[in-house]
């Protein structure tokens, strides 16, 4: 990865959190998943494909939408 390549994590308002970039995810073990150069995590907790989003959040009607301090 350049140093010019930037990741970015986005947390979506009642939703999952967007990884975008070059970005490796290891489990608790050290084993890597397998992602593409963009992927969403689960932030509701009920995905069947933890730790991946699968839309659950939009059935449960999860609702959360943190800000930054400015």
């Amino acid at each position: 990865m350049s140093n010019e390549e930037k990741i970015t994590i986005k947390i979506n308002d009642n939703g999952s959190i967007r990884v975008t970039g070059d970005v490796e995810l290891i489990d608790g073990e050290g084993n890597p998943f397998q992602t593409g150069s963009t992927f969403s995590l689960c932030r509701c907790g009920q995905s069947n494909k933890k730790p991946f989003c699968d839309g659950t959040h939009k059935k449960i009607q999860f609702a959360s939408a943190p800000r930054a301090s400015q």
